[in-house]
């Protein structure tokens, strides 16, 4: 019966590709955000353009039911209206002008902008519980684009990751949380619990022993979102296997000094 309830259980997908290589990974936190508006078509091609090992994106359900690349619930700071995603319609959606003259693009389009970039799709949950019909959506428009084989899916509510488990067991799946979130449930174990290759944490948390940790256990590391390049180099001395950074480009130059 545990096996049937939490099929992620014993069944982890490694996702080997996500660990560490010569330096941390580079994942553009939203695409290129620094100098481009977040979650765009125009900011995913300029994360490919400045060398970025990999994009970070968001997504949520509009109300017609597509899978649209968005990070809050509302329009409020990016198209500066009040609307909320979940009661547009794509066709609505689809027009609506962001801050730097941007669209808002569907997961698929995402998809296609990053290339062939590792792509992390963070699943976003109105509560935890609360992600509905949207993680099978995902599986679908990543399947849709051929892009299994490069997609890690992330979110902060278990049970998304679970539901996605279910209808697409071969991708792997990241556990993120943040510091407030108790000690027990950031532990290696809790991880495992949920069937995660990898833990997101924030960057605060990646301690050089709590790293060790995670790796240990068989999780790559990736904190987010930093940006500031002291912080970056002590990340990089800590272990972790990447890194989500609103600058991609200055975040590599970082982490290559020295390197021959």
């Amino acid at each position: 019966m545990i096996v049937r309830l939490f099929p992620a259980w014993g069944r982890r997908q490694r996702g080997r590709w996500l660990t560490r290589q010569t330096r941390p990974r580079v994942w553009a936190h939203r695409g290129a955000s620094a100098h481009a508006t977040e979650n765009t078509v125009a900011a995913f091609e300029l994360a490919r353009a400045h060398g970025a090992d990999g994009v970070e994106l968001d997504v949520l359900l509009c109300a017609s039911g597509e899978v649209v690349v968005f990070h809050d619930d509302d329009l409020a700071r990016l198209a500066g209206r009040p609307d909320r995603i979940d009661a547009l319609p794509w066709t609505e959606l689809r027009g609506v002008t962001l801050v730097g003259g941007q669209r808002i693009p569907t997961l698929e389009d995402a998809l296609v902008a990053c290339g062939d970039l590792p792509v992390n799709v963070e699943i976003k949950s109105l509560r935890p519980g609360r992600a509905g019909p949207l993680p099978a959506r995902v599986a679908r428009a990543i399947h849709a684009v051929g892009a299994d084989d490069r997609v890690v899916i992330s979110s902060f509510d278990p049970a998304a990751l679970w539901q996605l488990h279910v209808v697409a067991p071969h991708l792997p799946l990241a556990y993120l949380f943040d510091a407030l979130l108790p000690r027990a449930l950031r532990s290696p174990a809790a991880a495992a619990l949920v069937g995660a290759s990898a833990v997101h944490p924030e960057h605060g948390l990646c301690t050089p022993e709590q790293v060790a940790a995670w790796r240990t256990r068989g999780l790559a590391v990736n904190a987010w979102t930093v940006d500031d390049p002291g912080r970056l180099r002590e990340l990089a001395a800590a272990g972790v296997d990447g890194v989500f950074a609103n600058d991609p480009k200055a975040a590599i130059a970082v982490l290559e000094e020295g390197k021959t």
